[in-house]
């Protein structure tokens, strides 16, 4: 029997997360968030702690546009 393959969840700023086999140094503007395990664990993981998976800076672009029309609707 193999071992399996250890990853751990890296995350960016702009709040995308990616998996990272375990060892493997992460590139530039990519940090560690903090959970490991093995590739199925951390898909769930990442299923569960990033259910909106539009980059930061869209959703707040959306959610500004969206307070100035409700803002202007009044």
């Amino acid at each position: 029997m193999t071992d399996q393959i250890r990853y751990l969840v890296a995350v960016n700023d702009e709040e995308q997360h990616a998996l990272w086999q375990e060892g493997t140094e992460l590139p530039a503007g990519w940090r560690a968030e903090g959970f490991s395990g093995t590739e199925e664990e951390c898909v769930a993981h990442v299923d569960r702690v990033w259910p909106d998976i539009r980059p930061l800076s869209l959703r707040r672009r959306l959610a500004d546009e969206a307070a100035r029309q409700a803002g202007g609707a009044r």
